[in-house]
């Protein structure tokens, strides 16, 4: 899988075409520090694109993470789903109904996208708050290779180990500093 990760104050729309030119010009890619500005809040795009070799995603999504009480908090965004838009009031996807029949380990194949791209900012954005954020793109689930393994050897999969997993893709952090 591929991912690009971008935060700015003036990003351009998602399905731009030149969104990607426009993003290295107008914000800073993953990996990078994000200044503050005093009363804005930035904006962040994301574009991950499936593994050719293997199955279609499931969704993409923003961690975010900051300090309070001098504990690591996270919280977790839905950004795009292959099943639709996202629930607004859960910041979820609804499930897109993906399976793998575990006798031979084949994949839905007419659910999933082939790349998910968004815009996004975050609904509880404290200005005064060092916070990280960072994408994690999900592919459908599949079979875990020692589900393969045991189905080329006639024998039954480790029942101490799930059998299907969702293989995932992560950027780095883009941190996020308060305005001086």
């Amino acid at each position: 899988m591929k991912v690009r990760f971008f935060a700015g104050y003036d990003l351009p729309n998602p399905d731009d075409p030149g969104v990607i030119t426009k993003s290295y010009a107008d914000g800073v890619p993953m990996g990078g520090d994000l200044i503050g500005e005093a009363g804005n809040s930035p904006s962040f795009f994301t574009w991950v694109a499936k593994d050719p070799n293997s199955a279609p995603l499931d969704r993409v999504q923003i961690i975010k993470g900051w300090i309070e009480n001098g504990e690591t908090v996270e919280e977790v965004y839905d950004v795009a789903c292959s099943s639709g838009d996202v629930d607004p009031a859960s910041h979820r996807c609804i499930d897109n109904g993906a399976v793998v029949d575990i006798t031979d380990c084949s994949i839905s194949t007419d659910v999933g996208a082939a790349e998910l791209r968004a815009g996004w900012q975050d609904p509880n954005f404290d200005p005064d708050q060092h916070a990280f954020y960072y994408v994690r793109g999900l592919e459908n689930p599949t079979c875990r290779w020692s589900t393969w393994d045991a189905i080329r050897a006639g024998v039954e999969p480790n029942p101490d180990l799930q059998p299907i997993i969702q293989e995932r893709v992560w950027s780095s952090p883009i941190w996020v500093t308060p305005a001086q």
